[in-house]
């Protein structure tokens, strides 16, 4: 079936208006009063104060918020009612938001509500979701014409009321697009849930197998029993086409063209955005950034077994150690004396063998469920894209200034 030929048939020979956003819909900037900490309540009375935080990946409600401020501090900000929408002006620009909650919001966000009788607000997040209207954002943000989405540009984005002579009509168009996108939506939503469940149950299993008593096991520093350094190169040594994988601080490893070791190893991140998490299990001919480090399992140990280890406890171990409440970086007297079981080896291959399993369900991109969810989720942005490919988007995107 082609786009036009699908889309044909839903339409039924309707016409489509594209309409600026202003027109359907009031769009305001939020408002943040000062000093926040003023403001910040425990007070149950206090009004839910939403920030970035508070929304989650792949959610498109906010259903909740960590902080309230005071009633007078949400006179100062911008409230909004439960079924508004709210677009990040700053970070993850345009990324559109439904409140599942009465709340404020501050300058950091714009306020999208009293929509327009003619217009399905599920149908509105759908294509304020789709690729062709956060590249329109990317745009003019690359541009260099706007430092941020102001309310002013979010105006201006042309939104397609199909049949909009006829409310009916054109309600009931829009809810059938809403139909089939939720259905694709939906079944992501099961299969995140189901991943949600199947990592607590491996969170469980891995908790039961590597929690010793301190008779049960010898124990001994990781600075015993595995050598611990970091590498050379630095981000910018990068080559897209390099042979080796280099492997810097971030999940995505990068390429290069020489290698520094050759070997079995547990990287983590030094510093940044992941330090102290295992990122990779690195085995054979690779290249390591200055601010990664390597462990190297000696022969006593299986290097898996001592994957999952240093994976379930360092982070909380170093949070621990550190005299701050937020580690920023790592120094290698942390991982040497990081205390590590050493069961008969044996033991820890049988171990090792159970995680593993887990491991490959949950967290492999591959295999399992992430691999299935990031293929409903592909199948999803097609239909939406499909669905939402309206005629006489092309007139209307020149309007915009090339939205493609």
């Amino acid at each position: 079936m082609s786009q036009f030929g699908f889309m044909e048939r839903l339409l039924d020979g309707v016409e489509v208006e594209w309409l600026a956003f202003g027109e359907v819909a009031k769009i305001q900037r939020g408002a943040s009063p000062r000093p926040i900490a003023k403001y910040i309540t425990d007070d149950e009375g206090g009004v839910p104060w939403i920030k970035i935080g508070d929304t989650k990946s792949g959610s498109k409600y906010v259903n909740g918020t960590a902080q309230r401020i005071t009633q007078e501090g949400s006179k100062k900000s911008r409230v909004l009612n439960k079924g508004d929408f709210i677009l990040s002006n700053s970070m993850s620009f345009g990324r559109p938001y439904i409140l599942n909650i009465n709340g404020a919001i501050h300058d950091g966000w714009a306020s999208i509500s009293e929509f327009s009788e003619h217009l399905n607000s599920d149908y509105l997040y759908h294509y304020l979701s789709s690729h062709v209207v956060q590249s329109y954002w990317i745009s003019k943000i690359n541009s260099g014409s706007v430092s941020n989405l102001n309310a002013d540009l979010i105006k201006t984005l042309l939104i397609p009321i199909p049949s909009p002579n006829n409310p009916e009509k054109s309600l009931a168009i829009q809810a059938e697009i809403v139909r089939i996108l939720d259905t694709f939506t939906e079944l992501t939503t099961e299969l995140t849930t189901e991943l949600s469940m199947r990592k607590k149950q491996y969170n469980y299993y891995r908790d039961q197998l590597l929690s010793f008593e301190e008779e049960e096991v010898e124990w001994k520093t990781l600075g015993e029993v595995a050598v611990i350094g970091t590498g050379s190169h630095d981000t910018k040594d990068a080559i897209v086409d390099g042979r080796y994988t280099f492997y810097a601080r971030g999940r995505e490893p990068l390429k290069l063209d020489t290698y520094d070791f050759d070997e079995t190893a547990i990287i983590t991140a030094g510093d940044g955005a992941g330090v102290g998490k295992v990122y990779h299990y690195a085995q054979g001919k690779f290249a390591l950034h200055q601010r990664a480090y390597r462990i190297v399992p000696d022969e006593s140990m299986n290097p898996r077994f001592v994957y999952h280890y240093v994976c379930a406890f360092f982070y909380e171990y170093i949070q621990k150690a550190s005299v701050s409440s937020s580690v920023t970086s790592l120094r290698k007297p942390m991982f040497i004396k990081f205390p590590v079981p050493v069961p008969v080896f044996e033991e820890q291959c049988r171990i090792a063998a159970v995680l593993d399993k887990f491991d490959v369900l949950t967290g492999s991109i591959a295999e399992g469920l992430p691999c299935e969810i990031e293929q409903r989720q592909k199948q999803y942005e097609y239909y939406r894209d499909l669905l939402l490919s309206f005629p006489g988007k092309e007139g209307a995107n020149s309007k915009l200034g090339g939205l493609e």
